[in-house]
C-alpha cells in the first residue's frame, strides 16, 4: 500500500462504482424515455378515437333529423297515437260543428 491510501485495488472500485451509477442512469433514461413514449401513444389514440367518434356524431347529427338513419320505436307509437288524436279531433270537431250550426244528424 502506498502512503496516500491508494493501492491498485482502490481505480478497480471506483471503476465499479461509477460503472454501477453510469448503469443506473441509462437505465433510468431508458425507462423515462419508455414512459414518456407510451404517453405519447396513448394520447394519440385517444385523439384518434376522438376524431372518429366526432365523425360519427356529425354523421348522425346531419341525418337522423333528416330521417335517414331511422327512428325509433317511441317515434313510431307516437306518430300513431298522433294519428288517433288527429282521427278523434275531427270527429268532435264535427260533433260542435252540428251542436254549433244546429243541424241534425
Amino acid at each position: 500500500m502506498s502512503e496516500d491510501g491508494i493501492s491498485e485495488n482502490t481505480q478497480v472500485k471506483a471503476n465499479l462504482a461509477f460503472m454501477a451509477k453510469t448503469i443506473a442512469l441509462v437505465g433510468t433514461a431508458v425507462w423515462g424515455y419508455s414512459v414518456v413514449w407510451n404517453k405519447i401513444s396513448a394520447l394519440e389514440n385517444e385523439n384518434i378515437r376522438m376524431q372518429h367518434e366526432l365523425e360519427l356524431n356529425s354523421e348522425f347529427r346531419i341525418l337522423w333529423p333528416r330521417g335517414q338513419m331511422g327512428s325509433l320505436p317511441a317515434d313510431s307509437s307516437q306518430d300513431m297515437s298522433i294519428e288517433h288524436i288527429k282521427e278523434r279531433l275531427g270527429v268532435m270537431e264535427g260533433h260542435v260543428d252540428r251542436l254549433r250550426f244546429k243541424e241534425t244528424p
